[in-house]
């Protein structure tokens, strides 16, 4: 088993996304599926993806995919973290696809910047959602070409954005169901840590909500 860990928050391994997002795959190590399960780090906070270039836009926009570059450049590098930036966008965005393919479930840690999705979280998302590749446009509407598995995002907010005290809009979970359902990825779980500015207190209280209902959800699954 394979889980594919992406981290994003600017506050890296302090934030509370990433704290949360650990919490999410002890729990799934704990389950029979994924006992043992590697978990291979995406982390963009350390290393951010450039935005996709003008080759990738122009390849996105013809008529028949522009293959061959990434086939035969892409897959000598795939092995190789540190070409990462050297490679074109649609390199990129090959590695970057290939890598969650091989994942049997993916775990997101993002914050909520702005109501939605950091920029760095975002990057990823135009890299891995390519027509042709990830999805196909049929006369029914937009296919995901991905085999589904289970997704977990772990939010950290400074403001509420669910329950009855939420004063704030939330794009983020819509756009995120969206986006990743385009590419076939539908079995998506949100956990939150919400109204964090409130200080260091509401931290604390909001880690052990969200602990306990990391602990309710998955010993009713039993995954």
């Amino acid at each position: 088993m394979n889980i594919l860990h992406i981290s994003t928050s600017p506050r890296g391994l302090e934030s509370d996304s990433y704290r949360l997002s650990q919490s999410i795959i002890a729990c799934l190590q704990t389950q029979q599926k994924y006992a043992g399960a590697e978990v291979r780090e995406r982390a963009l906070w350390k290393d951010a993806l450039p935005h996709v270039d003008s080759e990738y836009a122009v390849s996105l926009g013809s008529p028949e995919a522009s293959e061959e570059s990434e086939e035969s450049e892409a897959g000598g590098n795939a092995a190789c973290e540190n070409a990462m930036q050297q490679l074109n966008a649609l390199q990129r965005s090959e590695l970057l696809i290939r890598e969650l393919e091989a994942a049997d479930c993916v775990v997101i840690a993002t914050p909520m910047h702005n109501y939605t999705v950091p920029s760095s979280l975002k990057a990823w998302i135009d890299h891995v959602v390519r027509v042709r590749r990830s999805f196909a446009i049929t006369p029914d509407g937009k296919l995901g070409l991905l085999r589904d598995r289970p997704v977990f995002v772990a939010i950290a907010s400074g403001g509420r954005f669910s329950g009855e005290t939420s004063r704030q809009p939330d794009f983020l979970r819509p756009y995120l169901k969206l986006a990743l359902a385009t590419i076939g990825l539908q079995d998506i779980r949100f956990f939150s840590m919400e109204g964090l500015a409130g200080g260091v207190g509401v931290a604390e209280m909001e880690g052990a909500r969200a602990g306990q209902e990391l602990q309710a959800y998955f010993r009713e699954r039993r995954l």
